[in-house]
């Protein structure tokens, strides 16, 4: 009878330490998804910089061939 009692307490202990587990496993997924949805925005903001990037060399470019700089 002791045997059944300290298997059903093991199980219990078991079943307290999974839904801790468990409770913790969604915080670190809803973290991680909003980790993702930031890091998308940063790449988002980075790739529209490059283009502005871009675009202001091929003016400078310009400028500088109408004003005979370029070397």
């Amino acid at each position: 009878m002791e045997t059944d009692n300290l298997i059903l307490e093991h199980l219990r202990a078991i079943r307290r330490d999974m839904a801790r587990m468990n409770g913790a496993m969604q915080t670190m997924q809803a973290e991680t998804t909003a980790i993702r949805h930031q890091l998308a925005a940063i790449v988002t903001l980075q790739d529209h910089d490059h283009g502005d990037i871009a675009e202001l060399k091929l003016r400078v470019d310009r400028i500088e061939q109408r004003l005979d700089l370029v070397d």
